[in-house]
């Protein structure tokens, strides 16, 4: 069946995360004052494009909204997060990764993710995943969305920047996803596999508090 041929398929037992997906969608948008002290003119500037987009995008088809949020956000630059917040892994949130405009991988994925959700794309159709990007050796992260659990994901990916089915990116191998309610495992079949714990994600928790809070960190 090969690597990808049950991901994001086969839903098991799943482990819930305490901050639910429904209270980032009611995330605090901080002042324009504070943004352009935290980030600058050009960081305000993308935060509106942002929101600019979110109003052009809502109450059009799921396939429209996912071409114009990958389309956007894959604008923005690659950075290490090393070299911008001075961390080895740092989740930014979307005010954060926009205010700088540069951000790695897990930055795009999530921005994807909350603006979809701001759309009203449900959380149980999209899923984060990290995954091996074979031809660097590497960790990386995605965002998936399928319209049922029996339909194959597409992709929205900061490297590969066409949204494309899982199936075709055979550069890919997946470790791991999670959504806003819920945690899996891929083991090496390609199955999933519930989790013991939600500890791992302790990240993912804190990115949750933050967004909701409109907290924001200077680089």
């Amino acid at each position: 069946m090969g690597q990808w041929g049950r991901w994001g398929v086969t839903v098991l037992l799943a482990i819930a995360i305490p901050v639910s997906a429904g209270m980032l969608s009611n995330a605090s948008t901080p002042a324009s004052s504070a943004i352009t002290s935290h980030y600058g003119t050009a960081g305000l500037e993308r935060v509106q494009r942002w929101q600019a987009l979110i109003t052009r995008l809502k109450g059009q088809s799921v396939t429209a909204q996912l071409a114009g949020v990958n389309d956007f956000f894959n604008q923005l630059g690659f950075v290490d997060d090393v070299n911008i917040w001075h961390q080895e892994d740092y989740w930014a949130t979307p005010i954060e990764f926009l205010g700088v405009g540069r951000g790695d991988c897990e930055d795009f994925a999530l921005a994807k993710y909350l603006t979809l959700l701001e759309l009203g794309v449900p959380d149980d159709q999209m899923r984060l995943h990290y995954v091996k990007y074979v031809p660097y050796d590497q960790f990386h992260m995605v965002l998936s969305w399928a319209a049922t659990p029996q339909q194959m994901p597409v992709l929205l990916d900061n490297i590969n920047k066409t949204i494309a089915p899982a199936t075709s990116r055979r550069d890919l191998i997946p470790i791991y996803s999670f959504n806003g309610s819920s945690l899996w495992t891929s083991t090496a079949s390609g199955q999933e596999a519930p989790v013991g714990s939600s500890s791992h994600l302790s990240r993912w928790e804190d990115w949750q508090v933050r967004v909701r809070n409109g907290a924001m960190q200077s680089p």
